[in-house]
């Protein structure tokens, strides 16, 4: 199954396989570290594409244990993991204009082979701070 997927990539983005198998384990490490759902629903759906990116978040220094995980879903510790994310990406070769079709061909993918919606762009996969935009939201409307 994660060799299908590693194949769709490569092929639909022009990419060497090796290529799109290290920017999904990017991606989808990118993904973990934030507590995406959809993250957790591709780890379901894929077999070993949670070995993936934990093996692909070792090989970039990734943080990890508890703590750290809770501080990257800071919104600061977002902007980092992202951040950290779009390097990587680079650092594998893409571009811009690659790194931002990744995400609609993995959607596509996903949805079509195992029902999974609304993976259309980055901000899908890593999630968003709900919790800090509602806080933002209240303290306008108190003030």
């Amino acid at each position: 199954m994660l060799t299908d997927i590693v194949a769709h990539i490569a092929r639909t983005n022009s990419l060497e396989e090796t290529t799109a198998k290290q920017a999904l384990g990017i991606i989808l490490n990118a993904a973990d570290r934030q507590g995406s759902p959809l993250a957790t629903q591709m780890f379901k759906a894929l077999p070993g594409a949670r070995a993936l990116a934990a093996r692909t978040g070792s090989e970039l220094g990734a943080a990890t244990g508890e703590i750290a995980r809770l501080i990257e879903r800071t919104p600061g510790g977002r902007r980092v993991v992202t951040n950290g994310m779009l390097r990587a990406l680079q650092q594998a070769g893409l571009d811009n204009q690659a790194i931002g079709e990744l995400m609609p061909t993995i959607g596509a993918y996903m949805e079509d082979v195992f029902s999974i919606p609304s993976l259309g762009h980055l901000g899908d996969l890593l999630g968003t701070d709900a919790e800090a935009a509602v806080e933002v939201s209240s303290s306008v409307e108190a003030a």
